[in-house]
């Protein structure tokens, strides 16, 4: 399991920072960890590691997506998560993993100046994941089942084919990034601020026709089943990843993924702890102290315990292989029975005699007893 990565940490700045203190906070350390300025062992590594953190923390929805999934959700080793960081980092630190948000763009941004490469907009960019909460039954979660559910996606517009119109150009304005630059002169140099192009509205294209089903987005919201087979052994709290079935990516990126959270209800007789089910027995004084074979329920239908002779009360009694059938390690647990011995609460005279001459005998063979005696 990969260790948990703290980004507002990283960057030296708290969960409710606003955006302008962690580009403040970014600046401060890109300027001091920057390969081209500190030459110390590790510093390459930690301009790798507040470059993640900012590219981020400084983009509204991955920050959102951070905050309820960890770091995690952009981890691209585990399997997929939210789009990952792939991609190197051009201008003098091809080498360094920063992911898909070019930042040297963002370095140039801060700095206050350079051309500017690339756009964000033409890249190919993973669509949204999504999570969705499922609630099993505890038999559901121990023998797996097949559950639907709708979740409401991005998809590509039927209409227009995802192009967003006919007739499309690269935006006169942005130059097809999508953002524009403001310049504005102050004592500590010229600050840049950038924000969304207000003529393509962000999409880096323009369109002789636009689209009149998405509005020249090229996606479209759409409410869609899915059928998901749950394995067996399923615990509470775990997760599935669905691949690409989350909403549509645009320029040809992936589609995002679906997440499923389990919740397992309780089962009104027996207790789960991992593989192992535990069941509470009540079994009768004669039956603990001569012993017995009983029967009793298990997940699989009704099974014979021997219950030594001498039992006592709490005492745990193991069925190998009676647990949870666990597909995904492929292993059985087991089932722990828990005596609880029933002391008659009522007697007639001749029981009572019975009981009387036994306690008399027991306790005259009862080593503890003994002991405690020479104190009387």
């Amino acid at each position: 399991m990969m260790a948990k990565k703290d980004y507002y940490e990283t960057l030296g700045v708290s969960k409710t920072a606003s955006a302008d203190e962690i580009k403040s906070a970014f600046r401060k350390l890109a300027k001091k960890y920057h390969p081209d300025v500190n030459k110390e062992p590790g510093a390459a590594e930690k301009f790798k590691e507040i470059g993640e953190a900012y590219s981020v923390l400084s983009d509204e929805t991955k920050r959102k997506q951070y905050d309820q999934f960890g770091s995690a959700a952009f981890d691209g080793s585990a399997g997929g998560g939210f789009g990952g960081f792939q991609g190197g980092f051009g201008g003098g630190f091809s080498g360094f993993d920063f992911g898909d948000i070019d930042l040297s763009d963002i370095f140039e941004n801060l700095m206050g100046g350079g051309s500017r490469r690339s756009s964000r907009t033409s890249r190919p960019t993973k669509g949204d994941d999504a999570l969705v909460k499922m609630t099993l039954t505890f038999d559901e979660a121990a023998f797996g089942c097949e559950k639907s559910f709708k979740i409401n996606v991005n998809e590509a517009c039927s209409s227009c084919g995802g192009a967003g119109g006919t007739g499309s150009h690269t935006c006169s304005k942005c130059g097809g990034r999508g953002r524009v630059l403001s310049q504005q002169r102050s004592l500590f140099g010229v600050i840049q601020t950038e924000t969304v192009c207000p003529v393509c509205h962000g999409e880096g294209k323009t369109y002789d026709k636009e689209c009149s089903s998405c509005k020249g987005k090229g996606i479209v919201k759409h409410e869609k089943t899915i059928t998901l087979r749950v394995p067996r052994g399923v615990e509470d709290g775990d997760q599935m990843r669905m691949a690409g079935k989350g909403s549509a990516g645009t320029n040809g990126g992936p589609n995002g993924d679906v997440y499923i959270e389990f919740s397992v209800k309780e089962h009104e007789l027996f207790k789960r702890d991992g593989k192992d089910i535990y069941l509470v027995c009540p079994i009768t004084i004669t039956d603990a102290v001569l012993g017995a074979t009983i029967e009793v329920p298990s997940i699989r239908g009704k099974i014979k315990v021997d219950i030594p002779a001498g039992t006592g009360n709490n005492e745990k009694i193991k069925i190998k292989g009676a647990g949870i059938d666990d597909e995904k390690h492929g292993k059985l647990g087991d089932m722990y029975i828990i005596t609880n011995v029933i002391i008659p609460n009522k007697l007639d005279r001749e029981q009572k005699a019975l009981f009387k001459e036994l306690a008399d005998t027991a306790l005259d063979n009862n080593d503890a007893f003994k002991k405690m005696r020479k104190f009387l």
